[in-house]
């Protein structure tokens, strides 16, 4: 039989003919045909588009935490006749126990953020007229690092607290809403990577109950220099910027500029493990 023009032969073994072959794979993974190559201009209002959406999601984890707050605070389950939270949620929404008390879990983490913006004078600028409204609550997390981070929320309000001292002593004029955004993700960022802390044994030799003091002491000394050297290098510097600024005075007090640094990141971060290889 003659082939017609324009139809595609099939070998019997796909294998015979790479090509075919992959086409053939495509079609059967419901791979789409491909397409005209995209231009510039294209690629980056589809981008737009991307990152609009991604921002519409993290916003609705706002509202819904700010919304399951309040339901569970005026328990609004018990005037629609349901015994608790878990059953309410169950017959209203279809969702099992543990998701009901995610949500929880959610609304709690956020709140507690956002007492930690909003404790300080200084960050007098990023209240609301309504503390409740979920604009207030809106700092681009989602729901996952919620999760992640409702454990040790306490953890990251003690850290976004540091910093946004930190960053309002040193100077820094620019303490608005997408500063303490970038400041309240970073926290929550750090906190979802950091390694829970080993808990601490009592040590059965004095001599290790003594040592575990000398190095408390000493950390705490190198957070106090570490405040100090801020006055003089503001933590929106880089470290490159901040060891010109300091060279003279880490000369002066007879210290080293890594252990400046470090004492710097250290009071920035109030994370011991800044001062590893410096001044631990």
């Amino acid at each position: 039989m003659p082939v017609l023009p324009h139809t595609l032969v099939v070998p019997a073994n796909p294998e015979d003919d790479g090509v075919v072959g992959e086409q053939h794979e495509d079609q059967e993974h419901g791979a789409e045909p491909a397409r005209p190559p995209l231009t510039a201009a294209r690629a980056r209002e589809i981008t737009a588009g991307l990152r609009e959406a991604m921002d519409d999601v993290r916003r609705s984890v706002a509202v819904l935490a700010a919304r399951v707050r309040d339901a569970h605070a005026t328990r609004v389950w018990v005037p629609l006749g349901h015994s608790s939270w878990e059953s309410y949620c169950r017959a209203k929404f279809g969702i099992s126990r543990a998701q009901a008390y995610r949500l929880l879990d959610v609304a709690r983490a956020l709140a507690t953020i956002h007492g930690a913006v909003t404790a300080g004078p200084e960050k007098s600028r990023t209240r609301d007229t309504d503390p409740g409204a979920a604009a207030a609550l809106d700092y681009g997390l989602s729901q996952r690092a919620l999760i992640a981070v409702s454990g040790r929320a306490d953890v990251v309000a003690e850290l976004i607290t540091r910093r946004l001292a930190a960053l309002a002593h040193s100077g820094f004029q620019a303490l608005d809403a997408p500063t303490v955004r970038t400041v309240v993700r970073q926290a929550v960022r750090d906190v979802r990577t950091a390694p829970s802390p080993a808990p601490v044994e009592p040590a059965a030799d004095p001599a290790v109950t003594a040592l575990r003091a000398v190095v408390d002491d000493l950390t705490a000394c190198s957070h106090q220099l570490g405040e100090l050297v801020l006055e003089i290098a503001p933590a929106y510097l880089s470290d490159t910027a901040a060891a010109d600024v300091l060279a003279v005075l880490c000369d002066e007090i007879g210290e080293s500029v890594d252990n400046g640094l470090a004492a710097r990141r250290y009071a920035i971060s109030g994370d011991r493990r800044a001062l590893h290889g410096t001044v631990l």
